[in-house]
This record gives structure tokens, C-alpha cells and sequence, in this order.
């Protein structure tokens, strides 16, 4: 918000105006109801429609100002019906100004009403109506005592024969005499005469008008032919009032006649009072018969200045509670910005009270809020930051942990189970990973009491190895066991357990070792071998030529016999020989990509109609990705898997192999998976199986499966044997992916 953009500054200027012109427009009207002031009363056109337009401004801003009063009320009312901030101390400050002004403003109205009725009635009542006609009748009876003088006056000269005489004569001195005893000095009077033309021939007293006025008020403007009776004329002059009688006179034959005008006037402060009287009593005339709109007037009076102090006063109700709600609704206004994080938000109402000081405690309490705001985000992009490596580092370590070939389980300070690392759960097996809870729960019961021990002297000394053979999964496996106990500057935080699996490490040993053995005994058995094959072949061939009948026929057969079946042997022990020598000098591999599906398809056309009464179920992944192995040994694991399997098959009722292939895309493996559903092997042989000289047949030499473990360990797999359910026995080998690259041809494809 900006101050151009405060609302107040509008209500501001029209509250100036309404402050200026108010007091004006009251003023006015005021002065014109009640004040007799000279500049109020209009004297010509122009100033009477001043006034009228003055007086139309007035009434409108009465009707404007009832309008305001009434939208006020009214949108006070609205404000508190949808129960806006603020509408209720409103409504509270307009219930008091009003209560404050409309208790004092009605008695005074009634008092006024009661005062302006008993006025009006005391202003027309019966006394008053008594001095008014009195003081008319007063002036009037002044009126006709002056108007009947001047015109006895008038008849007193014409009836004196003594005028007539001196008029036919022409005396002008002596008509002049004639007059002036006629009229009084003590008397406002005086007389003049004309002649027929109008020319004054003689005067006493006071000449008050001329021959030209006087014939102004004649008939036919003119002294000649004027009734007998006379003319009777009132005419103010300079404030007087002058009562003026002309009667014709004849003093001369053939109807030759002048003129008499008398004069009588009324002394200047009597005519002034009786004008005034006048005056006043047809004003009150016209009051009177005014009386009820006169009382009507001053009703409506009396009623808008009701109105307009009713405005006024719910005005300043309204412009002081906006005072305290105005900013209070802009601090809920700004407080809920500060709520919704809007921390650049500032009030920009002012003041000098509490309430200012409480806006500018507000918008500095915002101003820290930011910066303190900014601070904590500063801090926040560091911890975040802190964060980000320590969870890269923790992504690094669960990487590591995740991909070791060592099992890893942790433990907290009280030997509960934390979590353990895939390795372990494809050691233990996931079931029995979830379901234990302490490290006793992974192994047997014999194996978790020497376990338990361990992790006790692990506690005590910090780490402790041991190598033992322990079950795992559902096999037996020899492994190293590390104990280790984690500790941190404020005491243990919990321990781990390591166990590598040296199981495939033993038997790469004992596979080396019986390779040593098998080179040894090729080399110590082969030698003596041929002489005795040889001196066997000798015998037979000299028994063969002996005479029958000097050498015994028994000893003849016993002898053939003997040979034959030393031929025999040695030819057996000759093929030993040959697989130990083969055992012993490994052919190396020629590994190429090649399709597994293919070799397995291959491998299984070597056994099209040997596998009487065998079914054989083969299940090949689609879009199998290439391997980077020798096909021909990975073909011999596979004839010698399956020719195993279709020993075992031989006293089993039910007869089938399941020869399947699948991938790993987790793991970047492709699982070549054997199984029958003969017998099966015994627990305590599995772990041996993969030794040399180690078979279950009776007359197996033992090397098959050392020959097969061999193979993939060179490709860089692993296998396996496991339980086939319901029965049997199932060979797991996973061989690692490799992807081709650009310039690689197709997967190898043996003709």
C-alpha cells in the first residue's frame, strides 16, 4: 500500500468540505429565517435569484445530508449483519453519538415546537389584534381630519365673496391677504390660487407642489371644468403625507373661473408612524392569514436541523470509530497476510495515539520477522545443504552396504535389529530377516548361544571375529563372523554384525587343492599304467598261443580271465586319469556374446529321444539380454545338469525336468534355473556337492559338479542348489550381463 492509494484522502477532503460549507449554508439560512438583516432582503432581480438559488443549495444539501444519514444507517446495518471487523464498535459508536444528540435534540425540539406554537398564538391574539386596529383607526381618523380641513378649507375660500371680488378685479395683493387669514400658522396648511391657464396668481403658506404636478391628479390635466364639488387628492412627498383639495371658482360673467387648492399635510413623524403602522398591519394581515404555513415553515425548520444534527453527529460516531476501526481492520489485514508469509507487507495508516504506536510496533515486529525469516532460510539452505551431503554420503554408504558382497546387520544399544543390508536378507532369507527381532532369532539355536557370546565380548572389547560353519537360509554355509560395538562420544549407539560368506572361498581352496591332488595322481597312476596294460596284452597273447594240452584248460581260462579284466581296469583307470588330467589342465575359455536361450535350446537337442519316459518342460524368457560367456562350456553345464537330473529320475515315480531362464533386471543377472522332481539330496551332502571326488551316485567319480562349479565360476557367476518343491532338487545358476558394444556382432549361434 502507498499513500496515493489511501482511501482515507478522499473521505478526508469531502469531510473538509462538508466542515467548511456546512457552517456556511447554516449560516445563510439561519440569517434568512430569523435575522431582518439588510443584505439578506433582495432589492432587485438579480439578488432575488441569488437568494432563491441560495435557498435551493440549502434545502438540497438538507436532502443530501438525509440521504448520507440514511446510507450510513444502512450500510452500518449491512456491515453488521455479514459481521464485518470492526462493524459492531461501529455500530456501538453510532448508538452513543446518536443516544448522546437524539435525547437533548428531541426536548430541545419539543421545547421549541411547544415555545414557537405559544408564540405564534401570542402573536396573533386578541390584544395584539386591539393595538393593531386601534393604532389603524388612529392613523386613519388623522387621515380624514387632515383630508376634511383641506377641503373645508377649500370651501370656506370659494364661498367668500370678498376672494371672488379681488379675483374678478385681478388684486393678486389682496387675494394673497384674503388667504393668508384663511390659513393658520399653527396649522401644517396653506392655499393657493390659479387662474384658468393654471398660473398660480397668488399663495400663503408654504408652496409644496407646482402648477405641473398639481395638474397631474386633474381631469383632462387641466384647471378648467372641474366639478363643483372639487377634486380631493392624497400624495406623499419627501415622507409626508399631503391631503390636497382643488375646488373652481367664478368671479368673473360669462363663467370665467379660477382655481382654489388648499393644503393640508400631516407633520413628518406622524406620517411616518402611520406609514409604518400601515405597513406592519398588512404584513400581520398577511401573517395571519399565513398563521398555519408560518407554523408549517418553522416545523420543517425545526426538522431538518434535527436531520442535520442527527448527521452530524453519526458522521463523527462513523469518522471516530473508523478512527480505532480503520486500523485495527488494517492490522487484522496485515496480520493475516503475516500469516499467510507475506513478510513485506507494511500498514501505512498514521497516527499519533496508541494505536499508531501499535502500527509502527507492527510493521517493525514484520521488519524482524523478515529478517529473522531470512536468517532461519539462510541457516535452512545451510542445514540443507549439510543435509544434502550427509544423505549423499548416507546414499554412498547405502550404496556400499547395498552392494557388498558381505552381509551387514545392524543392531541399536539394546540388541534390537535395525535393518539389514540385501546381502544378509538373500543370506537369511527375507522371512526370517522381518520376523526377527534380536540377533539370536537369526541362527539355531546352538549357533545363537556362541553368536550371543560373541556380541557379549564385542560389547566389552569392541570387535571380535570368528570363522564358523552357520546355517544359512536353508542351507549350511562356513563364514566369518564380525562383532563389532559403535560408539560415539556420549556412550554406545548399537553394534553390527559382518558376515562374509567364505563358503565358495573354501571350496575354490579345496577345488585347488584337489586339483594339486588330481595332477599328482594322473601323473603317479599314468606312468605304471601302460607297462601293465601292456604286460596284461603280452600274457593274453602268450596264453593265447600255448599248447592246449600241456597247459591246464582251468589255468588257460583263469588266466584269459585275469588279463581281460586287468584290461579292463587299467582302461578304467586310464579314463580316471584322463578326467583328473582334464580336472587338473582346465581348458581355457573363448568367451563371446551369445544367446542363453539358444545355448539351452542346443544343449537339449543332444538329449532328442535318450530321455525315455522324462518330460522335459522348457520355459525360455522373451528378449533375454546377450551373456558374455563360452558356449560350449556353458552347453556342458547344462548336459551335465540335466544328465544328473535324469539319473536322479530313474526309481522316481513322477519323471519330469523343468529347464527355465529368466532375468534379473535389479541385479543386471540371467538366472539358468535346473530342476527335477527325483528324490532329491540330502542336506548335509549340499554343502560338499561341489567338491571334487564328492558324488551321491555309486559309480560317480566326483567331478561332474566340481567341473560345472568351475565353469561358472570362470564366468564370473555363482550356483546353486536348493529344495524343489514338492520334490526334487533345483540347480540356480546366475551369470552376470554383459552389454555389447557398438561394434559387437550378433550373440554367437553354433551350427
Amino acid at each position: 500500500m502507498t499513500p496515493n492509494d489511501n482511501p482515507q484522502s478522499p473521505r478526508r477532503a469531502f469531510l473538509i468540505f462538508l466542515l467548511i460549507v456546512v457552517p456556511i449554508l447554516l449560516f445563510i439560512g439561519w440569517s434568512e429565517a430569523s435575522l431582518n438583516l439588510s443584505f439578506i432582503h433582495p432589492k432587485n432581480a438579480s439578488q432575488t435569484i441569488l437568494l432563491v438559488v441560495v435557498s435551493t443549495l440549502i434545502f438540497l444539501a438538507f436532502v443530501i445530508f438525509a440521504l448520507i444519514l440514511a446510507r450510513n444507517l444502512l450500510k452500518l446495518y449491512v456491515e453488521r449483519r455479514s459481521n464485518k471487523l470492526g462493524s459492531r464498535f461501529k455500530t456501538k459508536m453510532v448508538v452513543a453519538f446518536l443516544a448522546l444528540t437524539l435525547v437533548p435534540v428531541c426536548f430541545l425540539f419539543a421545547f421549541s415546537y411547544g415555545l414557537l406554537n405559544r408564540s405564534i398564538d401570542k402573536w396573533f391574539g386578541i390584544p395584539f389584534d386591539v393595538v393593531r386596529s386601534d393604532a389603524t383607526e388612529v392613523v386613519r381618523q388623522l387621515a380624514i381630519q387632515a383630508e376634511n380641513r383641506s377641503r373645508h378649507l377649500a370651501l370656506h375660500l370659494t364661498t367668500n365673496p370678498r376672494l371672488a371680488e379681488a379675483a374678478a378685479l385681478g388684486n393678486r395683493a389682496r387675494i394673497e391677504r384674503i388667504l393668508q387669514r384663511e390659513v393658520s400658522d399653527l396649522t401644517s396648511e396653506s392655499a393657493m390660487f390659479f387662474d384658468p391657464n393654471g398660473t398660480l396668481l397668488a399663495a400663503a403658506g408654504e408652496v409644496l407642489l407646482s402648477s405641473s404636478e398639481i395638474r397631474e391628479y386633474l381631469p383632462d390635466h387641466s384647471f378648467r371644468n372641474l366639478p363643483a364639488d372639487g377634486v380631493s387628492i392624497r400624495k406623499r412627498s419627501n415622507d409626508e403625507d399631503l391631503y390636497i383639495s382643488v375646488r373652481p371658482l367664478n368671479y368673473a360673467a360669462g363663467g370665467t373661473s379660477g382655481a382654489v387648492v388648499t393644503m393640508t399635510r400631516l407633520p413628518l413623524n406622524i406620517a411616518h408612524i402611520a406609514a409604518q403602522i400601515q405597513n406592519e398591519a398588512a404584513k400581520y394581515d398577511q401573517l395571519s392569514r399565513q398563521r398555519k404555513a408560518v407554523r408549517r415553515v418553522y416545523l420543517l425548520s425545526l426538522s431538518l436541523l434535527t436531520v442535520l444534527i442527527l448527521f452530524v453527529a453519526s458522521w463523527f460516531a462513523i469518522f471516530f470509530s473508523k478512527q480505532v476501526t480503520v486500523p485495527i481492520q488494517a492490522l487484522a489485514n496485515a496480520t493475516h497476510e503475516v500469516s499467510k508469509g507475506n513478510l513485506d507487507y507494511r500498514i501505512t495508516a498514521r497516527g499519533d495515539d496508541e494505536l499508531g504506536s501499535l502500527i509502527q510496533s507492527f510493521n517493525a515486529m514484520t521488519r524482524q520477522l523478515k529478517e529473522n525469516r531470512l536468517a532461519l532460510e539462510r541457516a535452512a539452505q545451510e542445514i540443507q545443504k549439510a543435509n544434502r551431503e550427509l544423505e549423499n554420503r548416507g546414499n554412498i554408504m547405502e550404496a556400499i552396504l547395498e552392494n557388498i558382497p558381505t552381509g551387514v546387520v545392524s543392531f541399536d544399544p539394546q540388541g534390537r535389529i535395525v535393518r539389514a543390508n540385501s546381502t544378509a536378507e538373500r543370506m537369511f532369507g527375507q522371512e526370517i530377516i522381518r520376523k526377527a527381532e534380536r540377533l539370536g532369532d537369526l541362527f539355531a539355536p546352538e549357533e545363537a548361544r556362541e553368536v550371543t557370546r560373541l556380541f557379549r565380548r564385542a560389547l566389552r572389547q569392541g570387535v571380535v571375529t570368528r570363522q564358523m560353519e552357520i546355517g544359512l537360509g536353508n542351507r549350511r554355509a562356513f563364514a566369518a563372523l564380525t562383532l563389532s560395538s559403535i560408539r560415539a562420544r556420549h556412550g554406545a549407539v548399537g553394534s553390527l554384525l559382518v558376515i562374509e560368506d567364505l563358503t565358495e572361498l573354501l571350496r575354490a581352496q579345496k577345488a585347488l587343492a584337489w586339483q594339486e591332488v588330481a595332477q599328482r595322481i594322473a601323473h603317479e597312476i599314468k606312468n605304471p599304467l601302460t607297462p601293465i596294460q601292456l604286460s596284461a596284452e603280452r600274457i593274453r597273447r602268450w596264453i593265447g598261443r600255448a599248447d592246449r594240452r600241456t597247459v591246464p584248460s582251468d589255468l588257460v581260462t583263469a588266466v584269459e580271465e585275469s588279463a581281460a579284466l586287468i584290461g579292463r581296469e587299467v582302461t578304467t583307470l586310464k579314463t580316471l586319469v584322463d578326467e583328473f588330467s582334464h580336472f587338473a589342465r582346465f581348458p581355457a575359455s573363448r568367451p563371446v556374446f551369445a544367446d542363453l536361450n539358444d545355448i539351452v535350446s542346443k544343449a537339449l537337442r543332444v538329449f532328442d529321444g535318450r530321455l525315455d519316459g522324462i518330460a522335459v518342460r522348457c520355459e525360455l524368457a522373451g528378449n533375454l539380454p546377450a551373456i558374455h560367456a563360452d558356449p560350449d562350456q556353458i552347453k556342458r553345464v547344462l548336459v551335465n545338469l540335466i544328465d544328473n537330473a535324469a539319473e536322479a529320475l530313474e526309481q522316481s515315480p513322477a519323471k519330469e525336468i523343468w529347464v527355465r531362464t529368466q532375468v534379473d533386471p535389479e541385479r543386471d543377472t540371467v538366472i539358468l534355473m535346473v530342476a527335477d522332481s527325483g528324490p532329491g539330496i540330502p542336506a548335509e551332502a549340499k554343502e560338499r556337492l561341489f567338491l571334487p571326488f564328492f558324488s551321491t551316485k555309486h559309480r560317480g567319480t566326483g567331478l561332474g559338479l566340481a567341473i560345472v562349479n568351475r565353469i561358472i565360476s570362470e564366468h564370473s557367476g555363482t550356483i546353486r542348489v536348493e529344495e524343489n518343491h514338492p520334490t526334487g532338487t533345483k540347480f540356480i545358476i546366475e551369470l552376470p550381463v554383459e552389454h555389447m558394444p557398438a561394434t559387437a556382432a550378433h550373440p554367437a549361434r553354433e551350427a
